[in-house]
């Protein structure tokens, strides 16, 4: 059962959710994580564990580490990260694609400021590691370039 504390922190979710565009947000409590997403609301209580990413789920056989990486693009922002332009936009870049440095590579919108994320060095794309419309945080390694 929904408390009334609960009801009104998954209303404000859902209005912050609306007011930046994301898709799903999460806020985690020791006994409590409640997730917004376009489409319907989820509860659990404790313990919690979070379900690994579709990124993290497609470089099972990558590395651990690729942040120390010298051609990691790491994004350097919080934001959301696109792939494209716009929607049904063909890709800056996929995987094996020659690209140069200060190629636009992602897009990564935040506070509703479209971000370029740039080619660090000439090289061909040897992984993204982000999916279309994917939260990253700072840091976050959003390709890797060889």
């Amino acid at each position: 059962m929904v408390k009334k504390s609960d009801s009104e922190k998954i209303r404000e979710l859902a209005d912050l959710l609306n007011e930046t565009g994301l898709s799903e947000i999460e806020i985690e409590s020791s006994d409590t994580r409640i997730r917004v997403a376009r489409g319907g609301v989820s509860i659990a209580a404790a313990p919690v564990a979070s379900a690994p990413s579709p990124a993290s789920a497609a470089t099972a056989d990558a590395p651990a580490d690729l942040s120390t990486n010298p051609g990691a693009l790491k994004s350097p922002m919080v934001g959301t990260a696109y792939i494209a332009a716009e929607p049904g936009a063909a890709p800056f870049c996929k995987v094996g694609d020659q690209v140069s440095e200060g190629q636009t590579l992602f897009i990564v919108e935040a506070m509703k400021t479209m971000n370029p994320i740039t080619a660090h060095k000439s090289g061909k794309i040897d992984q993204i590691l982000v999916a279309n419309a994917q939260a990253v945080e700072f840091g976050e390694v959003l390709a890797v370039i060889s």
